[in-house]
């Protein structure tokens, strides 16, 4: 699943049918999945990671198969992270570029580890 990027983030919440907006200290087991298609994770600011577990969360646990996406405070170095913790489209920052962003989705074809998408490790998979 590649992740999808958009270069200018929303303007102001909205709230919109099917969309859950987490902030990032709100544990996702405890929110109604139901009729949701997609999750937004809040980056309040760069150095602030708890939305990567809420990501997992969803995936993993959850089973959440709809978009999850990242808002907030969104840079390029997040957004191959992001790809592998089960985030499907990232809100980048205003002042970051997208064609950036999309390099680095491209700078590697493979990982070792597994991940919230591919939970084997590449060894299992071979």
């Amino acid at each position: 699943m590649e992740l999808l990027l958009a270069s200018t983030p929303s303007a102001e919440p909205v709230a919109a049918p099917g969309v859950l907006r987490l902030a990032n200290d709100v544990d996702p087991s405890t929110c109604s999945l139901q009729g949701v298609t997609r999750v937004e994770l809040h980056f309040p600011k760069f150095a602030d990671g708890r939305a990567y577990s809420q990501a997992v969360l969803l995936r993993r646990r959850l089973g959440f198969q709809g978009d999850i996406r990242a808002v907030g405070d969104v840079l390029i170095d997040q957004v191959q992270h992001m790809s592998r913790t089960g985030f499907t489209s990232a809100e980048l920052r205003a002042d970051q570029s997208i064609d950036q962003a999309r390099q680095q989705l491209q700078r590697f074809a493979g990982f070792y580890q597994g991940d919230a998408l591919q939970a084997r490790p590449r060894f299992a998979r071979i």
